[in-house]
């Protein structure tokens, strides 16, 4: 019998992480689900065990390092082992002129997106080293590559944790651990109407339909490793 692969997925009560999480549900995995909202992640566990999967709910901030570590602890005690790791979680930040955006707003950003990641990263290796496919993806936006006025912090947090992702990635070419980047580009999600409130949401794909895409880079058959995929590319 083929083993459940455990993949632990930020950002799972909404969005592109909730649908990411049901879809590796429906799979068969073992879903660790992380989210500041204790009450959205237990109606995903209701859909989850609705599917006849189940999941381990984890309601937490992702800014508090402590907490990440703890929870890699919890997770190697009761596992010993990670096969996969969407890092989907993430906030928009200030929209808006730079000189507007306080610094602790800038902080918050930053810590949000980039260095929970680091932590994650730098926390959870040793459980996907035990892996005999890891594999992790981390998702960015297409400001990242291409600055556009009034979206300083968030677009500063993606391009670095772009650059930190991919240099670790090639840190481990030698290794396991596979290590990309996704871009959703715009999506169907409440963050999306934060951000574009002007725009016709039925104009974007679906969370649904780019969770589908971003779950195959954490598959134990996927291969390829530094790479950025975008969405767009994937369904042109």
């Amino acid at each position: 019998m083929t083993q459940k692969r455990i993949v632990l997925v930020t950002g799972a009560s909404r969005g592109i992480g909730r649908a990411a999480a049901l879809h590796l549900a429906r799979q068969g995995d073992l879903v660790i689900a992380v989210a500041r909202s204790k009450a959205a992640l237990e109606k995903l566990d209701d859909e989850i065990r609705a599917l006849g999967s189940e999941a381990i709910l984890v309601p937490m901030d992702l800014k508090d390092a402590k907490a990440i570590e703890t929870l890699a602890k919890v997770l190697d005690e009761k596992f010993g082992r990670l096969d996969g790791l969407i890092g989907n979680a993430g906030v928009l930040g200030v929209i808006g002129p730079l000189q507007s955006c306080g610094p602790r707003s800038f902080d918050e950003t930053i810590t949000a997106n980039l260095t929970a990641n680091f932590n994650l990263i730098r926390t959870l290796s040793p459980l996907l080293n035990r892996s005999d496919a890891p594999r992790t993806v981390f998702v960015t936006s297409a400001v990242a590559r291409h600055p556009r006025a009034f979206w300083g912090p968030y677009q500063a947090s993606k391009a670095a944790l772009e650059a930190m992702v991919l240099g670790w990635a090639d840190e481990n070419e030698n290794l396991k651990i596979r290590a990309n980047i996704f871009n959703p580009g715009g999506t169907r999600t409440s963050m999306r109407a934060e951000a574009m409130p002007g725009e016709d949401p039925m104009t974007l794909p679906s969370a649904e339909d780019v969770a589908a895409e971003l779950v195959k880079l954490v598959a134990a058959d996927e291969t390829r490793t530094g790479i950025l995929v975008n969405y767009r590319d994937l369904v042109a």
